[in-house]
């Protein structure tokens, strides 16, 4: 996979050395890439395929609680049997204490791991750009969070 990743990158750097650094979508340099014999597309299992439409549905269902909180009714927990990665999705109504601790402790280290990432791009950043302001992340997000609850109950009145 990381070979597969890495011909992408590549499509992806020549699309810019040819068209400019100005922001472009990746179908742009896919279907750049593609034209020029760089990278052929997959054939798609159409299981497979379902299967990931399908996790973006279950992503995206929400339902409202007698206290009319707006949430995510599915939750995935990742786990590894036989040496695959599989995702298990639960219900939240039904699935196990056990699993919905396990989504939302995985849940939480997706968010820390982008909050380093972000942290270490900013300071790169500004490193390359020292001539220009820093631009500063603040990573306490508490009033964001009040913020956004306040936003959600002003909707739903």
């Amino acid at each position: 996979m990381a070979a597969y990743k890495e011909q992408l990158q590549r499509v992806w750097h020549a699309f810019t050395a040819e068209n400019g650094t100005v922001p472009a979508t990746a179908r742009e340099a896919v279907q750049w890439g593609v034209s020029r014999g760089m990278i052929v597309p997959p054939e798609i299992d159409p299981l497979d395929k379902l299967a990931e439409d399908m996790s973006t549905a279950l992503r995206e269902e929400y339902a409202t609680d007698d206290c009319g909180r707006r949430y995510r009714v599915n939750h995935a927990v990742r786990v590894s049997k036989g040496g695959v990665q599989l995702t298990l999705w639960g219900v939240m109504q039904d699935a196990s204490r056990e699993h919905m601790q396990k989504a939302f402790i995985q849940r939480r280290e997706q968010i820390v791991g982008d909050c380093v990432q972000l942290a270490t791009d900013v300071e790169a950043y500004n490193a390359m750009k020292p001539e220009q302001k820093a631009i500063q992340m603040i990573f306490d997000f508490r009033d964001d969070v009040e913020e956004r609850r306040s936003w959600d109950k002003d909707e739903a009145a």
